[in-house]
């Protein structure tokens, strides 16, 4: 969910000698405390109250409207208590020490009096104040070449927790990092929409930083409904500066602050214009925990970043608040009080192993979606190694919304800013939030090139900028661009050849789609799993295979990568992806297909499986077998065996479980049945259908599992034949490829092998 550690982002320009100051932190005990401590301030955020500045050490108790107590502890040496998950209303209050404080509000969701919004912003660092009295920092970004005189200017906010808000320019931040003189003061690369594409596009942007990381107040949420609403808030207080078109602003970010959008524009600001979320995901649970195991890769080492940047300046926290803070921003010194109030990730992993509804439910990007009434312009990769790829199954919770675009690729975290998609994400920021006829953009041409040869290692196809110049209105230009379909998927890039050669971004044809999955796939198309390692459309006799799943079996990941890194989105990742051998997994594969297969939607592998243990970790790769004998990469499903149950909400291709009613295994067989993350994609004829059963690992970039060593001593059986076991694909009748196959080793996101049979002959 990055693009980069902040600490690849740091460049010292010039030999200037810089006075620093630091903040003493007093630490005094309880045992030293004096007999009237200060009470400090108390506050109200929604569903929280927070204390500052009362006596460190002090023993403090919330008491509610009623006068019980809430909670106790004791004030942290930085002098702050936060108390979360309390009921909205007046007459709380913190006593410290045994004195009473001040009587305060837990806030509800209601919008707070409008004149909060009332603050002036100019170009460069802000700090805004939302509806609880934290202060926010804000990086306004003026489109280049412009000053505030030349407005009133099109607006986009870029909002998240990532070094977001830093003051210095994004473009010599990047030059320094690549000359490896860091600047402290620019911004991470993971804000390159905001902090480069926008204000290049002709965009006035406003870099959001999320409370409790960088420069901003508050303690880190992760999602909670004080980060939600601090969004709510800076839209409506950046919608009223005169500089700001029409009053309305857009929101942008791939990522962290892709998935804020979905949350903000579902408190409906009512000076929200549009959004444009990249690589997001459904829910934190499912890249947290996918298939209810736990991700040590990625998803751990990106809550452990998000604890770090969450530690109080300047002894910790992201570059940009250190430096601030040393060189004296107050309002950055002050804004570090709530810091050690951040929960424990780790605790909250530790103590959450299944999906717990009061953790996780607000958080779920899936929970806000329907309530989105803004145009959407939603994107992301079908590989993607970080966020993951299950971020399509929120699309159907926009089906009520008429002005929803979705564009899916295969491809890596950073493919869904490619140029196919880029040159609509224009197209759709000027439609819907500039209001205006799209300008053709040289500038933004121009950049693509550049952007993507440094994160590639290729430049790209060409950011198209004019397709809708020729408009004679805005209501005509919005007319034609209704007229794409509302999914979108693009098939091969990595293959369309050009000057990028194999693994440049782009892909050589797109198929258009009304709704998620297609209509026209229905409850898919079921094949069984056979005996000999056969994939068959109609089942033989009754019969079993077993093996014994051992994660220790072959390298964990297909790259030595578990953090953010550039390294998956080069054009030739130098991949290691090896087949599974012995009895560590089992394959099936098809006979080869008469006519192409074009898969597009979610999948399910529906085992019948009896395991020696009363618990087993799986996971189901897709793959391709190609004529020449080379083996492509689709996706991957994951399960722990005992999360197998499914809710009412499950269909053919949709294996829905709550994550919540773990239920032994037994060694006579039961369904099992695995989620395969969805698929765009076209076996081609002459090609096979291919299905690995292992345990988890080895098939991913970045994502590894907490799933326990096995050393080959469990025995899992899968039921083959009549009543055994099963796999159901989307496959859209008479679709066929339109373009060329191209070679499998620059394919984007999908790692590539020679086919070695395991030991069904599958």
């Amino acid at each position: 969910m990055v693009w980069g550690r902040g600490a690849q982002n740091r460049w010292i320009s010039g030999v200037v000698a810089v006075t620093l100051t630091t903040i003493s932190i007093v630490t005094t005990t309880s045992g030293t405390a004096s007999a009237s401590p200060k009470t400090g301030h108390g506050a109200g955020s929604v569903t929280q109250a927070y204390l500052v500045d009362a006596t460190p050490g002090a023993g403090v108790r919330l008491l509610g409207p009623d006068g019980s107590v809430r909670e106790q502890g004791r004030v942290d040496r930085l002098g702050s208590f936060l108390v979360r998950e309390l009921a909205p209303g007046d007459g709380y209050r913190f006593v410290v020490g045994g004195t009473a404080g001040n009587t305060f509000e837990v806030l509800s969701e209601t919008p707070p009096p409008a004149t909060l919004y009332d603050q002036k912003l100019r170009p460069g660092l802000n700090y805004i104040r939302v509806r609880d009295g934290v202060t926010l920092a804000a990086t306004l970004r003026l489109p280049y070449g412009t000053t505030l005189a030349d407005g009133p200017f099109p607006t986009l906010i870029e909002y998240s927790g990532y070094q977001t808000a830093a003051p210095h320019d994004f473009v010599l931040g990047a030059l320094g990092t690549l000359a490896k003189r860091p600047d402290p003061l620019a911004p991470a690369i993971s804000t390159m929409l905001g902090g480069a594409v926008g204000p290049v596009a002709g965009f006035a942007t406003v870099n959001l930083q999320m409370r409790g990381s960088g420069c901003s107040g508050g303690a880190f949420d992760l999602f909670d409904l004080p980060s939600v609403y601090d969004g709510y808030d800076a839209i409506e207080t950046v919608a009223r500066q005169p500089w700001v078109t029409g009053h309305r602003v857009g929101m942008i970010g791939i990522s962290f602050s892709g998935i804020s959008q979905i949350a903000v524009a579902g408190t409906r600001p009512p000076s929200l214009a549009a959004i444009a979320p990249m690589s997001i995901t459904d829910d934190l649970y499912s890249t947290g925990f996918p298939g209810g195991i736990f991700n040590t890769g990625f998803a751990n080492s990106w809550l452990k970043e998000r604890q770090d940047h969450a530690r109080p300046a300047p002894e910790g926290g992201q570059p940009y608040a250190r430096e601030l803070v040393r060189s004296g921003d107050r309002q950055c010194a002050a804004n570090q009080k709530l810091r050690l109030q951040t929960q424990d990730v780790e605790r909250l992993v530790a103590d959450n192993p299944t999906r717990t509804p009061s953790l996780f439910g607000h958080r779920s990007p899936s929970a806000w979606a329907s309530r989105i009434q803004v145009p959407i312009l939603l994107s992301g990769a079908l590989q993607d190694e970080q966020t993951g790829p299950q971020w399509t199954s929120i699309i159907p919770r926009l089906q009520d919304n008429p002005n929803v675009w979705v564009k899916m690729i295969n491809g890596a975290h950073f493919d869904s800013a490619g140029p196919q998609i880029l040159g609509t994400w224009y197209e759709f920021l000027n439609l819907f939030v500039a209001r205006r006829i799209p300008p053709p953009s040289p500038a933004l041409t121009a950049l693509g090139p550049v952007l993507y040869e440094a994160t590639s290692g290729t430049p790209g196809q060409v950011i198209r900028t004019d397709r809708l110049a020729g408009q004679r209105s805005l209501s005509a230009a919005r007319t034609v661009f209704a007229r794409q379909p509302r999914i979108e998927a693009f098939f091969g890039s990595g293959t369309a050849g050009g000057p990028g050669g194999p693994g440049n971004l782009g892909a050589p044809w797109s198929k258009g789609f009304s709704s998620w999955p297609p209509a026209s796939v229905g409850d898919g198309t079921r094949f069984a799993l056979d005996r000999g390692g056969r994939i068959s459309p109609t089942p033989g006799p009754s019969s079993t295979v077993s093996f014994r799943p051992d994660p220790a079996a072959r390298p964990a990941g297909t790259l030595d990568v578990v953090g953010p890194s550039m390294v998956p989105w080069k054009a030739l990742p130098p991949y290691d992806w090896r087949p599974v051998t012995g009895t560590a997994g089992v394959g099936f594969v098809s006979a080869p297909r008469t006519s192409d297969a074009v898969v597009v939607g979610p999948a399910s592998l529906d085992l019948q499986l009896g395991s020696s243990a009363p618990d087993t970790d799986l996971q189901a790769t897709l793959t391709e077998v190609r004529p020449d004998g080379r083996e492509t990469y689709v996706t991957s499903g994951y399960l722990r065996a005992s999360l197998r149950a499914v809710t009412s909400q499950a269909t053919p291709l949709v294996p829905a479980r709550d994550w919540l009613t773990p239920q032994p295994l037994q060694r006579s067989t039961q369904t099992a049945r695995i989620a395969l993350n969805p698929v765009a994609y076209t076996f081609r004829a002459g090609s096979r259908i291919r299905i690995t059963i292992t345990a988890p690992g080895g098939d991913r970039t970045s994502w590894r599992f907490d799933t326990p060593a096995t050393h080959g001593r469990i025995v899992d059986t899968i039921g083959l034949g009549v009543g055994g076991s099963s796999l159901v694909l989307p496959i859209v009748p008479g679709a066929r490829a339109a373009g060329p196959a191209g070679p499998c080793d620059g394919l984007r996101g999908q790692p590539c092998r020679a086919y070695v049979p395991s030991l069904t002959g599958g």
